[in-house]
């Protein structure tokens, strides 16, 4: 079982940076891909970026590519998502997956997710 807590939300203003985390417990972590997604009030969650199991491969949404970076500490048990230019349709609550030797867009492939965390980007 893997258990996942993100950290690092807040409210930021249009064009600032924000990194949130996503700390991870369980044995099976290094063998998990790892995803962001959000979602919106009144919006479907959407996948935004994942990682790999051995961080060597990402994977972007095409409205994130140039902006938003993953990365994970393997060491940490922790992946990052480092969020550049940020725009007031960033906000959404975003949620970090896990699932072994999975990467890809489809959110009924991640078995275990995190709690969320907020962000909020005013204009």
């Amino acid at each position: 079982q893997v258990q996942l807590v993100e950290s690092g939300g807040g409210l930021v203003q249009a064009g600032d940076s924000l990194r949130l985390s996503c700390a991870a417990s369980g044995r099976t972590f290094s063998r998990c891909g790892v995803a962001w997604f959000r979602q919106a009030p009144g919006k479907e969650r959407e996948f935004v970026l994942a990682i790999s199991w051995s961080g060597s491969t990402t994977n972007y949404a095409d409205s994130v590519k140039g902006r938003f970076t993953i990365s994970r500490d393997n060491a940490k048990n922790t992946v990052y998502l480092r969020m550049n230019s940020l725009k007031p349709e960033d906000t959404a609550d975003y949620y970090c997956a896990a699932a072994e030797f999975y990467m890809g867009s489809i959110k009924e492939r991640y078995p275990h997710w995190g709690q969320g965390t907020q962000v909020t980007v005013s204009s």
